[in-house]
C-alpha cells in the first residue's frame, strides 16, 4: 500500500536532515584540518548529485540503506570511514548509458579532497569506489563489505527488491529489448557466481533471499520475452 504523498515528503525530509548531519559529522572526522564551510560544500555536492530528477534508484534512499547496511557490519569493517565515504560518493556521478559512472565518481571524490587528506585515505576510498563497478571479487575485506553493502537490496524481500528492479528500470534511457537483454546477462552472471556476498556477515543474511530474488525476476523477464 503506497504512502499518502505529504507523509512521504515527510520521511523524506527527515532521512535527508539524517543524512546532512551524518556527512557532516564524517566530514570533520576525516578531514580534521578542513573547515566547517568546507564539510558543508561537500554535502551540497553530495545532495545536489543524488537528487537530480533522473535518479529513480540512485537517489538518497539508496544511500540510507547503504548505510544502514553498513551499521550492521560496522564492527567487522576494519576501516569504517574508509568504507563509508566510498559509500557517499559510489554513485555521485550517475548518467544512465555511460559505463564509466563509477570511475568518474571515484575522480570525483579524488578533485574535491585533494589537500584535504592524507594520499593513502583518499586512495583507500578511490579503490573502494571502484569495485562497485562488480566486474570481479575482490580479495579486500573492506572492497568486499563495501561491493556486499551495493547490492544488499537484492536480499530485500520480494515486494521492496522488485520495486527497487523496477526503480532502477526507470532510469535507462534505451529500448525495453536493450534492457531486458542487459537486466537477464547481469542476473545470469550474478546466479553463477558461487556467492552473491562475498562476505560472510552479508552471505548468511541474504544470500537465499537474493538468489530466490533473482530466479523470480528471470522468470518474469523470460515471459516478458516470449
Amino acid at each position: 500500500m503506497s504512502q499518502p504523498p505529504a507523509y512521504s515528503a515527510a520521511r523524506g525530509a527527515v532521512r535527508d536532515t539524517l543524512l546532512h548531519e551524518r556527512f557532516i559529522g564524517l566530514w570533520r572526522h576525516c578531514f580534521p584540518q578542513s573547515t566547517s564551510g568546507d564539510a558543508e560544500v561537500g554535502w551540497s555536492k553530495v545532495q545536489r548529485h543524488y537528487s537530480e530528477p533522473h535518479r529513480v534508484y540512485h537517489d538518497p534512499q539508496h544511500l540510507a540503506h547503504c548505510l544502514e547496511q553498513l551499521d550492521l557490519a560496522n564492527d567487522l569493517v576494519a576501516h569504517p570511514d574508509q568504507v563509508e565515504m566510498a559509500i557517499w560518493f559510489h554513485d555521485i556521478i550517475n548518467e544512465p548509458g555511460m559505463a564509466d559512472n563509477e570511475q568518474r565518481s571515484a575522480d570525483y571524490f579524488r578533485t574535491l579532497t585533494s589537500g584535504t587528506a592524507d594520499a593513502q585515505f583518499i586512495d583507500a576510498v578511490v579503490d573502494l569506489i571502484l569495485v562497485t563497478m562488480h566486474q570481479s571479487a575482490p580479495v579486500d575485506p573492506d572492497q568486499q563489505f563495501i561491493c556486499d553493502i551495493d547490492l544488499a537490496s537484492f536480499g530485500c524481500p520480494w515486494e521492496c527488491f522488485f520495486r527497487d528492479s523496477s526503480a532502477v528500470k526507470a532510469e535507462f534511457t534505451g529500448t525495453e529489448e536493450e534492457y531486458y537483454r542487459g537486466k537477464k546477462a547481469f542476473l545470469q552472471s550474478m546466479l553463477e557466481r558461487p556467492r552473491i556476498f562475498l562476505t560472510d556477515f552479508f552471505h548468511a543474511r541474504y544470500e537465499q533471499q537474493a538468489r530466490d530474488n533473482i530466479e523470480r525476476l528471470m522468470e518474469l523477464i523470460e515471459q516478458h520475452a516470449d
